[in-house]
């Protein structure tokens, strides 16, 4: 697993505890937390896709 794909992973799981507290302590600032952790998600999909891409030779772009 790439390492910018460890990290944005990282950053989905905290973001989501994030949340999580934001919501149980009943703001509604959780809402920005679970947009971070949607966006965070995409980019670990992503790079764990991409380096998937480039061990079998297929690099498109």
């Amino acid at each position: 697993m790439p390492r910018l794909a460890i990290y944005a992973l990282i950053v989905c799981l905290l973001s989501v505890a994030a949340a999580v507290v934001s919501f149980a302590q009943g703001s509604f600032l959780g809402v920005i937390w679970v947009l971070l952790a949607g966006l965070s998600s995409n980019m670990t999909w992503y790079y764990v896709k991409r380096a998937k891409d480039q061990r079998r030779g297929s690099v498109t772009g």
